[in-house]
């Protein structure tokens, strides 16, 4: 049976994180995106977020190697797996994929790493991963 997708917050994700020594944060976005807006940096916690494509950029087209990908990570079925992009829509999608793969534990950082765009056209402003100051870096 799959299981069923949660949402989290970037501080509850990070909370889990800390928590569960078994907890992975995978990252969906593109390599353009890690490169030009950063990860999600874990070392205080002693872990590296997993990268993992889910849509290959320029095209869209979804990752046909994203199930193998998450399957060599050798996690679990129930070890919790949080799934994270830029505003929270690919890492949803990610996430049900993996309860669709038998992971019982998944949960979509909803806000993502940037969260949505404010008035002005920034990100990063109203909510995400980065607007609640957790780390990260950038290449």
């Amino acid at each position: 049976m799959a299981g069923i997708v949660g949402e989290v917050s970037p501080r509850e994700a990070w909370a889990m994180l800390e928590k569960e020594p078994a907890a992975r944060l995978i990252d969906v976005r593109s390599d353009a995106e890690w490169r030009y807006a950063g990860v999600p940096d874990l070392s205080a916690l002693g872990k590296r977020a997993v990268l993992i494509t889910l849509q290959q950029y320029p095209t869209g087209e979804r990752n046909p190697r994203f199930a193998d990908e998450l399957k060599a990570l050798g996690a679990a079925p129930s070890d919790p797996l949080l799934f994270i992009c830029r505003s929270g829509q690919r890492s949803r999608a990610a996430a049900a994929l993996a309860a669709e793969l038998g992971f019982t534990r998944t949960y979509n950082v909803a806000t993502g790493f940037e969260g949505p765009r404010d008035a002005e056209g920034h990100r990063a402003t109203i909510s995400g991963w980065k607007h609640d100051g957790l780390p990260w870096l950038q290449e």
